[in-house]
């Protein structure tokens, strides 16, 4: 026999409930939830995926832009003719080995102003028996380049090759 509640109202009209049912008949159905929205049930994640979504998209704009200011630089005639020109010299090649590649890490600057313009500028290279870095500096008049000045500094040993050199300025004849 199971103990009475002394909580439970039982009115005398009805019998005393069969054991495992509660007291005065079944549980009335629960009021059902209303459905979370499709941001309620998502946002775990969502919330991350967001956010370092934002940061790839960031970080790819980023790449992109160096990519395009390297690319600019690369694509330059001073810096064609300068890794060429020391690219193929036999000092050179005797130094760092066959083949010259050309690095990532191109610095310096390049004014152009319609058919004129300078550039100053730093060109890793590599090959299979070091590193160098190639200095250009070149002058554009009528619309092409002239190389002033081309030296390769070898990593390894600091050796400086110089393929063209700056004219001395001369004075001025006297009128």
């Amino acid at each position: 026999m199971t103990t009475p509640n002394p909580y439970q109202q039982v009115s005398p009209s009805q019998p005393p409930a069969p054991p495992g049912e509660p007291a005065g008949g079944p549980l009335p159905p629960l009021p059902e939830r209303p459905r979370k929205s499709w941001m309620g049930r998502n946002w775990p994640w969502l919330v991350p995926v967001g956010c370092l979504g934002s940061i790839a998209i960031v970080v790819v704009f980023i790449v992109s832009i160096v990519g395009l200011v390297f690319g600019m630089l690369k694509s330059n005639d001073a810096y064609k003719q300068g890794f060429a020109q020391a690219s193929s010299h036999p000092v050179v090649i005797e130094r760092l080995g066959e083949p010259i590649e050309a690095g990532w890490l191109v610095s310096g600057q390049i004014n152009v102003s319609g058919g004129s313009g300078h550039a100053n500028l730093s060109i890793p290279i590599s090959g299979p028996k070091g590193g160098a870095t190639v200095y250009v500096k070149a002058t554009k008049s009528a619309g092409e380049w002239t190389l002033t000045c081309l030296v390769v500094k070898i990593d390894r040993t600091g050796e400086r090759i110089e393929l063209v050199t700056e004219p001395a300025t001369q004075p001025a004849p006297p009128p």
